[in-house]
């Protein structure tokens, strides 16, 4: 059996991607800028390989039966790395967005929205058989926006506490992802994840302070002028995180999506107790003491190799 090629597995989906292919019993090679820093199973096939310098990928693409790729490079590297990956890969799922979902939360114009575009016109084209996975808010999203301030005290400022979202667990998106990958049947398709509940992000951060027995955490609304100049924490949410940038606060609810459940391995809220979510990153600092995360993975930022 021919590995799995997973580009992008150092980040927080594809660390989970690695671990379930591992589970199922499938052979796994990492792709990685810095192999020594990698910090993966013994069992994983770890390579040195860079999309922006697209002669390292020809030996990562060896005698590989599929790939599962996270862009994680400038949009001047999409034509070069792709020409060599969609002409070696026999199968490539890739971790795209809800490009095609008309909600204002996923249809505004940005730079990340025309690369994403551009790399599937690409790998639509290529004649590779390909799997298009567009999961909406990663629930890890809420360790960069609001673990510091709810560490910090007992006030979280945000500017879109009204905004619903239906966020979705890296190990779900994961387990799409190893069936999409090993599975027959899938070529084509385009796949919309979310989370099994569509929440405000005001229930969500009250939800996270609930279980962690915070009575007396308080949201406040931060003007979006603000928020772009105010720490990260409270900024609106980064496009190296979640599919697309912040949310308008006139987004109408994003339903948790029907199809993105069949298959799902963690159907539970997020943010629910027993979540990893909100475990220790969001556990209030020792005075005198820094906050180091316990939880080993996921890690932010999202997509980084």
């Amino acid at each position: 059996m021919n590995p799995i090629l997973v580009i992008g597995a150092t980040g927080t989906v594809g660390r989970q991607v690695v671990s379930q292919l591992i589970a199922a019993g499938s052979p796994v090679r990492a792709m990685t800028r810095n192999p020594d820093a990698a910090k993966l199973p013994p069992q994983v096939q770890i390579v040195r390989g860079d999309l922006t310098v697209p002669e390292t990928l020809d030996a990562c693409l060896d005698n590989t039966d599929a790939v599962f790729l996270v862009w994680t490079a400038l949009p001047s590297a999409v034509a070069p790395a792709l020409q060599r990956i969609t002409q070696r890969a026999r199968r490539i799922v890739y971790l795209s967005a809800p490009l095609k979902t008309p909600h204002p939360l996923f249809q505004q114009p940005n730079l990340l929205r025309s690369m994403f575009e551009q790399i599937e016109r690409t790998v639509e084209t290529s004649g590779a058989p390909w799997t298009f996975l567009r999961p909406g808010m990663f629930a890890a999203n809420a360790l960069l926006w609001w673990a510091p301030q709810i560490r910090a005290g007992n006030i979280v400022r945000w500017p879109y506490l009204a905004v619903p979202t239906a966020p979705i667990d890296e190990r779900d998106i994961a387990a799409v992802a190893v069936r999409a990958l090993r599975e027959e049947g899938h070529a084509g398709a385009e796949y919309v994840l979310t989370g099994p509940q569509s929440l405000t992000h005001s229930e969500q951060i009250s939800t996270i302070a609930k279980v962690l027995g915070r009575d007396r955490v308080s949201k406040k609304s931060l003007p979006a002028k603000r928020a772009a100049n105010s720490s990260p924490s409270a900024r609106s949410p980064p496009s190296t995180c979640s599919s697309m940038p912040g949310p308008p606060p006139s987004a109408t609810p994003p339903t948790s999506h029907p199809s993105s459940r069949k298959s799902l391995a963690h159907p539970q809220n997020p943010f629910a107790p027993g979540s990893p979510t909100t475990s220790p990153p969001f556990a209030r600092e020792a005075k005198g003491q820094s906050h180091r995360a316990e939880r080993p993975r996921p890690v932010v930022p999202c997509r980084a190799i």
